[in-house]
């Protein structure tokens, strides 16, 4: 049964609890955030979070970034936290900046896909902060698209998207960026870059000093990892680029036995 999506305006408290409600009884809800709009989940609920996957048909083996409304909630989530970690919290949380840190059991392996390793960003926008805030604990949300489009930059291009099949969006107005955020591990001592962003490579040097960017291998070891290549950045000096011609594998999401995987039953 077709679902028409209903647009909320996300500065209105009733619209934000109302959302709040839908993702505490493992619906889903798209929301705006300062990079593009996300589709979110309780990222404790598993269940929920493989709606997920099947709504935005996205391979199970692409894990995601929970979003969390304050900085103390790290601990609760993650453990071992790098001292660059905290650095680049320190300097770009809120905003489009997600680390990928050691997970505590908390966390459902689904979203996660079987990593020993979470996604973590705290968002800027305030709709989205007031709506985590409101649930208590993180959300799990990738782009709200289907897996393969453009990112939507505003609600109305989500109820496009997903006409028949969301019942809330809530309205930010436009994302500032249009772009996703900015993906970084430290691994090492070192600050591994997975995904470029809406944070700059040269604003990462400004604080922790060298880069080292991610690929030429086939392991998917955080979310939109798309590009090949390792390249050891230091104050704008490139070193040994190389590239390598990396497949990801393709898997149907919607397929019973990627649930089974993860120990659930299809919703």
């Amino acid at each position: 049964m077709d679902i028409k999506p209903e647009i909320l305006d996300g500065s209105d408290p009733t619209s934000v609890e109302r959302a709040v409600t839908l993702l505490r009884e493992g619906g889903l809800v798209a929301f705006p955030t300062e990079t593009v709009y996300g589709l979110g989940a309780d990222a404790l609920n598993a269940l929920a979070v493989a709606r997920i996957f099947e709504l935005k048909r996205r391979p199970h083996f692409d894990p995601l970034i929970i979003h969390i409304s304050r900085k103390e909630w790290v601990n609760r989530y993650t453990k071992n936290v790098p001292a660059h970690a905290q650095e680049l919290m320190d300097r770009f949380w809120p905003g489009p900046l997600t680390i990928i840190l050691e997970k505590r059991p908390l966390v459902p392996d689904i979203v996660t896909s079987g990593l020993a390793t979470v996604a973590v960003r705290m968002p800027s926008h305030p709709v989205a902060l007031d709506l985590i805030d409101r649930l208590g604990q993180p959300v799990a949300a990738p782009s709200a698209n289907p897996f393969g489009y453009v990112s939507p930059t505003k609600a109305a291009h989500v109820a496009r998207m997903f006409a028949g099949k969301l019942p809330v969006i809530l309205d930010g107005g436009s994302s500032t960026f249009g772009l996703e955020s900015t993906i970084v591990s430290v691994r090492d001592g070192q600050v591994v870059l997975h995904r470029h962003g809406a944070v700059s490579l040269e604003e990462l040097l400004e604080v922790v000093g060298e880069v080292h960017e991610k690929g030429g291998d086939s392991v998917i070891d955080s979310p939109g990892q798309l590009r090949p290549a390792v390249i050891c950045v230091r104050r704008r000096q490139i070193f040994s680029p190389f590239s390598s011609n990396w497949t990801a594998r393709t898997l149907t999401s919607s397929s019973p036995s990627s649930y089974r995987n993860w120990g659930l039953e299809k919703p």
